[in-house]
Parts: structure tokens; C-alpha cells; sequence
């Protein structure tokens, strides 16, 4: 068994694997080596190497300049013609790769440094979380992640047996798809503005399940291997031959556990503490230094010595250092380094792929993208819509885990070298990758459309009222009572200001919400509480929004705030309605609609607040700064035109078809 050390001596790099899961399969040749027997196999077309090619270049450098000058290139491209930039990324990446002719960048040194972009990306999740976030969504992130992942292996070993790879090889195939690309759903995630959100929480819950029941895999693989057809080193066929492979396993956890543990227990203490001693040098880049080095270190250290993934160590790493005040500076130090790291990371998928594959093995290709983004979205889909969740969150969390990414190809790469998956098998896992993370925009583009399909089903109306009981009403003596009331619809940051203020003055409110701990708190406190989502009808008439005053519309979410106010305005259209946008066009669309509504727009109204007592402090009287607040609050910013890309729409126009009839 070939250790760290022994690799860096010896005629073999540094592994990827092995600096994915140090410790545990130290064993695992790393990608380059992949790469090298893939090209070798005369089957795959390789490209001959260049005479005196990267002999005397410096490696990381030229990896570094050639791998972001094509990203960029790609990236630019791709929004001119009204593509995705994460598009231009990878296809970047595939011009730049080994397997097509012209200028080519090391894919191993990308790898290595896309990881880099993965552990700051982690590391930007877990300062913006809490143990409380992931408290909340174990209920149906844990049990939820296991039966995904059992049955998308179910389906990828038939696809593997289908396609003449062998029991062994069909499990790996089902293993690599069964798992999503951290990067890929927080990018997106992040673009909506979802991370905050159940549904953003729900999914990234679901990806710290999937990259701990990894772990598992990634030691028992080794240790099955020769009795799924492959190979293994002595060591690992002794502990199968003994009975170890538990020990294993249960060792690989328990090492895990512990760091989790001294996370929670002393990082939660030594690193807020040291973050504090750093500030209070007053040196911006000691700062800075400091925060890199504690997400790169601990991710190092969770890996080599504790043997879980790069990612899951820096996740912990933020979580830890979100309990410290200096935690919102910690992320914007860490944002830009992260944004340009984590682009690598979509180059080096593009490195990985043989463009001779696509064209010899189409079937192949079709059907195991299929499966990632077609089977896979609908089991989460149903997953979360049976255990009781709203529509709109099941469909975000299925558009998210309709890709596949890095851990796929960790999972891969093993495969190769254990025997049980052939070359094409891994660059069956690289196409799919490749193609569902292009496609994964389209599916995240239908949720908007399919959401106004799903949320008025009768079927999924009965499912819901089974799933959550009595949390979805309340009895007739309550809801008599409620009269000339307000109804706040969303009771996130907003909504817990507005109810209190209502209840000081002894003005009766109802909320409306779908955080089911949320909704015993209020119930617990004496307040009339509803659990469901509240641009449906009956979840209305419960407020018994006919008899209300007012309706508070406090959710984040610009297309159900719009469905709400509709809805609202069907039941009755005389209702003042005062509603939370983020944009002009978004208020302005919602006084469209008629009626008395009233949209606050959050950033305008700060805005308004500071000119105002900016004012004040110049000497202007109150009653001249809040003339001029007024003002400000009726000047609309208008965005300048800009010109259409050729093929900006596209995933518009499939939109509107979805949207084109409405259940």
C-alpha cells in the first residue's frame, strides 16, 4: 500500500483521491494516473505528447494563467450568447484538456486546485449556517439523502449490467451518479438567493448526508472489491478474509465523529477567540491570512488525520466560526479567492472529458444523463413531497441533486483502480457530469412553472392535509374569532418583527408559515398559527382572510409573493395587502395588479431611512427630510436597456411552454 510520503518520493504524484480521503485509502492512485492509462488505451484516440512539453515549464503557474484566461474566454462567450457562464467553464476546459489538440493545462495541478475552490466554498456555507440550520433539517435530510442514494445505485448498477461493465462496475456507475456536486447546487443556490431558505437548507443537508455516507464507501469498496470481480492490495484482502471490513467502517466513523466533536467542543472556543486577537492587530491581510489558513488548515487537518473529505472539514470549519463576531468579515475576505478557485473547478470537469467518447457512445451517454437528470430529480422529488413539504421547496431540491460532480469522480477514479469500473466507464461518469451540470440551469428555470402545476393538485392537497395534521388548522372557535385581524403570510426576519409589534398594541394576528417548529412556537405562546403554504386558497380561507384587515406578505420569494397577492385578491378584493419586494419592476408589477396593495421595497427603504437621517444631521427640520424621504420613495430606478443576446430566452421559452396551462 503506497503511503502520502512514499508517493511524493517515489514515481507517483500525490493523489487526488489520497488527498481526498487521506487515511483512509491511502492506497488509491491518483487521477493523473487515470488520465494516463485512459489516454494510453487505444480505444480513446490520445493525443501524442508534445516534444519537451511541460519539462521545464513551471507547472503550477502556466496551470494557474492557462486555466483562468480560458475560463474566462469561455465564460464571456457563453453570456454573449445567452448561455450560462458555468457553460463556458467547462466547455474551457475541454479545449484546454488532454485529450484535444493545442495549448493544454496540467489536470492534475487543476484538480488540485479546484479542490481549493471547493474547501472555500464549504467554508463560505458554513459561516452562513448554524447547528441549529442543520438540527432543523435532519428530519428529512438524513432518511431522505439514504433512500435517494439506494435508489439511484439500484438504478445505475442495471444501467452498468445493461452496458456490459459487471456487477462491480455497475455499482460504481450507480454510486458516481447517486451523489451531487456541492459546488454546482450552492452556485445556484446563491444566484436565486435560496440559501437561506428551507429549501437551501434542506438541500445542503441533504449534500453533507451524501458526503458522509461517501466516507462509508470509499473504505468498504476496497475491502469488497475482490468479490465484486476487482482487485485489492494484501492488507485489505487480509481484512476481508478476517471479518474486518466492520472495523473498518466503524473506525473510519468514529475518527469522524471525533472531529465533528472537537469542532463543537474546542474549535467553537479556540478559533472565534483567536479570529478576535487577529482583529485586534488592525492588519487587514494578518486577517486574511488568517482566515485562509484556517479553512485550508482544518480541511487538511480533517482529511490527512481524520480521513472525511476536504469539504465536509472546511464546512465545519465555518460553522465554527460563524459563532464569532468577525464571521461576516471572514466570509468577504474569503469571497474572492473562492469565486475564482471554484471557476477552476468546472475547467478541471472539462480537462477529464474525451470528446471521442460523445461521439462514440451516444446510447451510453443519453441514458446515464437520463438518470441524473431526469429519475434522480423526480425520487427527491417525491421524497420530499411525501414527508409533507411544500411543492416549491421539493422542486428545488430535486432541480439541485440533478447533477452530478466532484465526489462522482473521487468514486470513479477508485473504481479504476480497484479493477471493477473500465476506461469508458469513467468517462460515462465525466459525460454525464459534464452534460447535467450544463442542463441543471433548465431544470432550476421549470421549478417556477411546474410549481403553479404541482401546488393546486388535488392529490398533493390530500397528501399535505395527511402528512401534517393538525398543524394545518385550527378549530372553529378560533377561527371565529378572527376578525379584523392581519394575516402574515412568511414569519421568517420580517414576519418575527411585524407580529410583535401587532401584539404590543393588542391588534389580533394570524401567521401563516411552513416551518413546522416555527408553528408550535407561536401556538405554545397563545398565537394563532397555520403550517402551509399560503397561496393556496384553503390555506387562506383558514385565516379567514375574507373577515382580515390587512395581509402581510413577508416571504422572500418574488413568484410566490405574486401567487399570494393573486390568490389574496380572488378571495377578496378589497383587502389592504402591504407586500416585501427587492426590486422596482417587482413593485411595480404588484400595484399592476390592482386593488390596495402596498409593495415595501427593502433596499429602496433603507436607502430612504439613511437619506433621511443623513439629513437630519446637515440640520434639516424632520418635516423637510421626511419630505424628500417621500421623495426618494417615489423615484423608481429604472435599469438601462440592454441589448438581446442571440440565444438569451431559450430556457424562458421553455418556461412559458410549462406555464403555458396552469392545473
Amino acid at each position: 500500500m503506497l503511503s502520502a510520503r512514499a508517493a511524493r518520493r517515489g514515481r507517483v504524484p500525490v493523489a487526488v483521491v489520497v488527498s481526498e480521503v487521506s487515511g483512509i485509502l491511502a492506497h488509491t492512485e491518483d487521477l493523473a494516473v487515470v488520465l494516463a492509462r485512459t489516454r494510453a488505451s487505444p480505444a480513446q484516440h490520445p493525443r501524442p505528447p508534445r516534444e519537451g512539453a511541460m519539462d521545464h515549464e513551471p507547472v503550477l503557474i502556466s496551470t494557474i494563467a492557462i486555466g483562468l484566461t480560458a475560463a474566462f474566454i469561455g465564460g464571456f462567450v457563453a453570456r454573449r450568447i445567452g448561455l450560462p457562464a458555468i457553460v463556458g467553464y467547462i466547455v474551457a476546459g475541454v479545449v484546454i484538456g488532454p485529450f484535444t489538440p493545442g495549448i493544454a493545462a496540467d489536470p492534475t495541478i487543476a484538480t488540485e486546485l479546484a479542490e481549493i475552490g471547493v474547501i472555500l466554498l464549504m467554508f463560505g456555507v458554513g459561516i452562513h449556517f448554524s447547528f441549529r440550520d442543520l438540527a432543523a433539517v435532519k428530519a428529512i435530510a438524513i432518511p431522505g439523502a439514504a433512500i435517494q442514494i439506494a435508489v439511484m445505485t439500484t438504478l445505475g448498477t442495471a444501467l452498468g449490467l445493461a452496458l456490459g461493465f459487471g456487477i462491480g462496475g455497475g455499482l460504481e456507475l450507480g454510486l458516481a451518479i447517486s451523489v451531487a456536486s456541492t459546488v454546482v447546487l450552492l452556485r445556484a443556490l446563491e444566484d436565486r438567493d435560496e440559501l437561506d431558505t428551507r429549501q437551501g437548507k434542506i438541500a445542503v443537508g441533504w449534500l453533507i448526508v451524501q458526503d458522509l455516507f461517501m466516507v462509508v464507501v470509499l473504505v468498504l469498496l476496497p475491502v469488497i472489491a475482490p468479490s465484486l470481480g476487482g482487485v485489492s492490495d494484501a492488507s485489505h484482502a487480509e481484512s476481508a478474509s478476517s471479518g474486518g471490513a466492520l472495523i473498518e467502517i466503524a473506525f473510519a466513523v468514529g475518527r469522524a465523529a471525533v472531529f465533528a466533536i472537537l469542532m463543537v467542543v474546542a474549535g467553537a472556543r479556540v478559533i472565534p477567540w483567536l479570529l478576535l486577537q487577529v482583529a485586534r492587530q488592525g492588519s487587514r491581510e494578518l486577517f486574511t491570512l488568517a482566515v485562509l489558513a484556517v479553512a485550508l488548515g482544518i480541511a487538511y487537518v480533517a482529511s490527512t488525520v481524520f480521513g472525511v473529505s476536504f469539504a465536509l472539514g472546511a464546512f465545519l470549519a465555518g460553522l465554527v466560526v460563524s459563532e464569532s463576531d468577525m464571521s461576516h468579515q471572514a466570509a468577504a475576505d474569503a469571497l474572492p479567492l473562492r469565486d475564482a478557485f471554484a471557476v477552476l473547478f468546472f475547467v478541471s470537469v472539462g480537462m477529464l472529458l474525451d470528446p471521442t467518447y460523445l461521439v462514440a457512445s451516444p446510447l451510453a451517454i443519453v441514458a446515464v444523463v437520463a438518470l441524473i437528470v431526469i429519475a434522480q430529480p423526480l425520487v427527491a422529488l417525491a421524497i420530499v413531497l411525501v414527508s409533507g413539504h411544500p411543492s416549491r421547496i421539493a422542486l428545488t431540491v430535486a432541480a439541485g441533486l440533478g447533477q452530478i460532480g466532484e465526489f462522482s469522480f473521487i468514486v470513479g477514479t477508485l473504481g479504476l483502480t480497484l479493477g471493477l469500473l473500465p476506461a469508458g466507464g469513467f468517462q460515462l461518469i465525466v459525460a454525464g457530469a459534464l452534460l447535467s451540470i450544463t442542463l441543471n440551469p433548465v431544470l432550476f428555470a421549470l421549478i417556477e412553472p411546474l410549481d403553479r402545476r404541482l401546488r393546486d393538485q388535488p392529490w398533493l392537497r390530500a397528501l399535505m392535509r395527511r402528512r401534517i395534521g393538525d398543524l394545518a388548522a385550527i378549530d372553529e372557535g378560533q377561527r371565529a374569532s378572527l376578525v379584523n385581524h392581519a394575516v402574515i403570510c412568511g414569519y421568517g426576519r420580517v414576519g418575527r418583527l411585524i407580529g410583535p409589534a401587532l401584539e404590543r398594541r393588542g391588534f389580533k394576528y394570524a401567521v401563516i408559515t411552513q416551518e413546522r417548529d416555527e408553528v408550535d412556537r407561536l401556538r405554545a405562546a397563545g398565537v394563532i398559527a397555520i403550517y402551509g403554504d399560503a397561496a393556496h386558497p384553503e390555506v387562506l380561507r383558514m385565516a379567514n382572510v375574507t373577515a382580515a384587515r390587512l395581509v402581510v406578505v413577508a416571504i422572500p420569494e418574488p413568484n410566490a409573493t405574486r401567487l399570494i397577492v393573486e390568490r389574496v385578491q380572488a378571495l377578496d378584493p378589497g383587502v389592504d395587502i402591504v407586500v416585501r419586494t427587492h426590486s422596482d419592476s417587482e413593485a411595480a408589477h404588484l400595484r399592476s395588479l390592482g386593488g390596495k396593495v402596498q409593495a415595501v421595497h427593502g433596499e429602496r427603504e433603507l436607502a430612504v431611512q439613511m437619506a433621511r437621517y443623513s439629513l437630519r444631521r446637515f440640520g434639516l427640520s424632520s418635516r423637510e427630510a421626511e419630505a424628500v424621504a417621500q421623495g426618494l420613495r417615489g423615484r423608481a430606478v429604472v435599469a438601462p436597456e440592454r441589448r438581446r443576446r442571440p440565444l438569451e430566452g431559450v430556457v424562458g421559452r421553455v418556461r412559458d411552454r410549462f406555464s403555458a396551462r396552469r392545473a
